[in-house]
């Protein structure tokens, strides 16, 4: 199958190529001339170059493909209202399901969040049946994926658009060149996080989702949504976790919500008088201070998705951070 990616050259995207070329695709890479993608030639067989923004080269690109894999995003969340972040999720989004309309390509996967659904708790985690929950969050990131989801289901169900849509929790592996979600781990690293705030988060490894987006170019059904999600862990499981992986001391101390999100609110305020970047923003402490635990029950049963421990997720992703040297970088 001549497969077509967005973001092949970002931290899931670098996954996936790799898992599709173990499959024998044949995969087209679209990509932005200003980028580095050394880290990636080995597994495209042919690029394209282009704009998200721009529909011509999209629908160009992506002629004589039989699937197209949308994965690319703008996930920025400083600041939390971002006319590029928008305008690249949505518009770009939209530019990506014309070409797929226009060429008669027979499937797009495309990758959103799960925070498009509603999060639960450990003992009844969220799924697919419920609302989404985070505009209270007030980030355009999170609003725009929501926004294209909705998109992007309402063509499909009207016979449109021959798509699917897979929505990944916190993806934690190898290849995070970045760096993205390991980020954390680096924080962990060098013990800069001063505890832990009450909420929690759903960690996947990255080649579980790549292995579950693989195979919706197959199976699933039109129309549908995928959570595609791996072990609940609160931050001081999480966070001791990554500590003891990486051989560093575990933040032992609980942080109280009212002092978390006040602890982002003054670095917001104070970023947006000094002009620098917050290390916490309210928005993120308000996310922090969450339960955002979910199931990937559906995905197991429909892409046959697997499900690898959190330990090893994280373990992957420390071997490839020291074997890159990125505790070191600056």
């Amino acid at each position: 199958m001549r497969v077509f990616v967005t973001g092949a050259d970002g931290f899931l995207g670098s996954n996936l190529l790799r898992e599709l070329k173990s499959r024998g695709h044949e995969v087209v890479a679209f990509l932005q001339k200003s980028r580095s993608h050394e880290h990636i030639e080995e597994f495209i067989d042919e690029k394209q170059f282009g704009d998200l923004l721009d529909p011509k080269s999209l629908i160009d690109s992506t002629k004589n493909c039989d699937a197209v894999i949308h994965t690319a995003a703008n996930t920025d969340i400083w600041p939390p209202r971002k006319e590029i972040v928008r305008r690249v999720n949505i518009e770009g989004s939209k530019n990506v399901v014309r070409a797929v309309q226009e060429n008669g390509i027979k499937r797009l996967v495309y990758v959103g969040t799960a925070n498009s659904f509603g999060p639960g708790t450990k003992e009844s985690p969220g799924d697919e049946s419920r609302p989404y929950a985070a505009a209270k969050y007030g980030l355009d990131y999170m609003d725009s994926k929501y926004e294209v989801h909705q998109f992007v289901e309402a063509e499909a169900k009207a016979g449109r658009l021959p798509a699917i849509i897979v929505n990944p929790t916190f993806m934690m592996g190898e290849h995070d060149s970045k760096p993205g979600p390991g980020e954390m781990l680096i924080g962990i690293y060098h013990q800069k996080a001063p505890g832990y705030s009450p909420g929690g988060r759903n960690v996947v490894h990255v080649k579980d989702a790549c292995v579950a987006i693989a195979n919706a170019l197959e199976m699933g059904r039109i129309g549908e949504s995928y959570i595609l999600a791996g072990e609940n862990m609160d931050y001081k499981e999480l966070f001791g976790l990554m500590a003891e992986i990486v051989g560093a001391k575990a933040p032992s101390k609980a942080i109280p919500g009212w002092a978390t999100v006040l602890f982002g609110t003054i670095l917001s305020t104070l970023s947006k008088i000094f002009g620098f970047r917050p290390s916490v923003s309210r928005e993120m402490a308000l996310i922090s201070c969450d339960t955002n635990y979910f199931t990937s029950k559906k995905a197991q049963e429909e892409l046959k998705m697997p499900q690898t421990s959190a330990r090893i997720a994280i373990e992957d992703h420390h071997r490839w951070f020291v074997e890159h040297d990125y505790y070191n970088k600056k």
